[in-house]
């Protein structure tokens, strides 16, 4: 009979021996999935566009708990460098068997008003729908049987309560469609796809004691704002081997934002 430290230990280790490449990783949702899933076992490769010392606390963080980590230079919105970074990642690490599609942009403008620039629309799209599937059919090259992809779409493709989001929520929505499709098309080889719809986070980008967060808090069942934290807890699981059933699914995490 096994110990209870070390059962405990083991289920804490149930990422041992894979291979996570996220993209954003080095700040917020992105910055606690790297290293949830470095304590559970996972090698990890992170991708950051501009903030390198950031990028470089979180490796730090992961290699001084006995992880390995590296952090690589790359914008979602440019796709020769997402594959580009994801090659890296393959290289360094022999293969990939997580894939974190969290790189993200928030872009507002009211249509009725005209401030919605088609560069800001193009943008948006680029990175927050076209750097998924980019992401997604330059990993699968590296990924095998059990693989999982997994990305960070919102609450706000099935809720937006304020008047400038339109873009970001189009952009969200289109996961959804995204993930099913992916799903289908990768299922047959073992690789399950899924997508994590946060609700209102604390951020640096969404801090919850900004006077925008004093506004969203009356819409959430809970009352407070989610953690970092909790996304990437749900975000490990999704990753794990008691996930493997789960697959084309839109999976809310947020506090009761859109009961």
């Amino acid at each position: 009979m096994s110990h209870p430290a070390q059962t405990a230990q083991s289920a804490s280790q149930h990422l041992a021996g894979k291979v996570a490449f996220i993209q954003g990783g080095s700040r917020g949702i992105g910055a606690a999935i790297a290293r949830r899933l470095a304590r559970d076992g996972a090698d990890v490769a992170l991708t950051y566009a501009n903030s390198p010392e950031r990028a470089a606390e979180v490796v730090r963080d992961i290699e001084a708990a006995g992880g390995r980590a590296i952090s690589i230079k790359a914008d979602s919105a440019d796709a020769e460098q997402i594959k580009a970074a994801v090659q890296h990642a393959a290289d360094t690490f022999g293969k990939i068997d997580i894939l974190v599609n969290n790189a993200g942009v928030l872009l507002l403008g009211n249509v009725a008003e005209g401030e919605l620039p088609l560069a800001d629309i193009d943008r948006t799209l680029a990175v927050n729908v076209r750097s998924v599937i980019v992401a997604s059919q330059a990993v699968v090259r590296h990924m095998d049987k059990g693989g999982r992809i997994i990305s960070i779409g919102s609450t706000n493709a099935d809720r937006m309560p304020f008047q400038g989001g339109s873009i970001y929520a189009m952009s969200k929505s289109a996961l959804v469609g995204l993930t099913k499709g992916l799903a289908r098309d990768l299922g047959p080889l073992g690789i399950t796809v899924n997508n994590v719809q946060p609700g209102p986070i604390d951020t640096d980008m969404n801090p919850a004691d900004s006077a925008f967060a004093a506004d969203l808090l009356g819409l959430m069942a809970s009352g407070r704002y989610g953690q970092v934290e909790e996304v990437a807890g749900f975000v490990a699981y999704l990753a794990g081997p008691e996930a493997g059933y789960i697959t084309g699914a839109s999976l809310t995490i947020d506090g009761g934002f859109g009961a």
